[in-house]
């Protein structure tokens, strides 16, 4: 079994986001970017799937040269390929510019199943999955939170608001996958060392075919137009006791914000 997973290099969570406010795009210091934790879940599950049946795991991410990290970290948890789409054209590509890259290599793997993230952690649009699978004609599997493959088809239990759906689909198939579905492993210093050594297969948009004018700004059909802070507001509300109706005034709230 052949499986990409596609990973992202992004600005550290934990740290404070910077906007640009000419170009209205996240600033990206290496320095303090990192394998996006999502993507370790996809990883994980794939790598699994292998152990037991056997194949590869290739990873696959779009960026600058700081996103070899990405890949760096993705091999040392056992990855056995990294495939780095890398090509200043890119810059400033929408959802679908990026769908339609990453399509074009993964098409050329013939992998029996992708697997993606629900959303990245920079951007979370949750758009480019459900484009990718549209690229590709797959049928998409989304919001695994468990997910097996045998037979020729996997079989998912996708998470809902209630509880959870039993899915199956046919391979090859694109699953997008929750924080529920592995835990991740931590690399060994053995396989990191390792990971430094491994080759990256480096590939810009001539080398997959990708017209240059259907990617990055020139591409995009999307445009961010302003960028705001969120503004925080206290939820609370207080309520007085003056006439022993307090309890009265606790349900009208609760009733009010559609909770009772």
């Amino acid at each position: 079994m052949k499986i990409v997973v596609c990973a992202k290099h992004v600005p550290d969570p934990n740290m404070p986001m910077e906007v640009d406010t000419g170009t209205k795009r996240l600033k990206r210091n290496p320095a303090q970017s990192i394998f996006d934790p999502s993507d370790e879940y996809g990883i994980e599950i794939a790598l699994q799937l292998v152990e037991k049946q056997g194949g590869e795991v290739v990873v696959l991410t779009m960026g600058p040269a700081a996103a070899e990290d990405a890949l760096r970290r993705a091999m040392a948890m056992g990855a056995g390929r990294a495939i780095h789409i890398q090509d200043n054209a890119l810059a400033g590509s929408d959802a679908l510019g990026t769908a339609r890259t990453l399509a074009a290599a993964i098409r050329a793997e013939s992998p029996d199943l992708v697997v993606c993230a629900v959303e990245s952690t920079d951007a979370y649009t949750g758009m480019v999955p459900g484009a990718l699978a549209e690229l590709l004609d797959l049928p998409q599997v989304t919001f695994a939170r468990s997910l097996s493959a045998d037979s020729g088809k996997v079989t998912v239990q996708r998470a809902t608001e209630t509880g959870y759906q039993t899915v199956e689909a046919q391979l090859p198939a694109l699953v997008t996958v929750t924080a529920s579905v592995a835990e991740p492993r931590y690399p060994s210093f053995k396989l990191m060392m390792q990971a430094k050594k491994k080759p990256v297969d480096a590939k810009d948009t001539a080398a997959l075919g990708v017209a240059a004018d259907s990617v990055g700004e020139t591409g995009a059909k999307e445009e961010v137009l302003t960028v705001a802070l969120i503004r925080e507001e206290k939820q609370g509300v207080k309520i007085t006791d003056e006439g022993g109706d307090s309890v009265e005034q606790i349900v009208a709230y609760l009733k009010k914000i559609q909770v009772a």
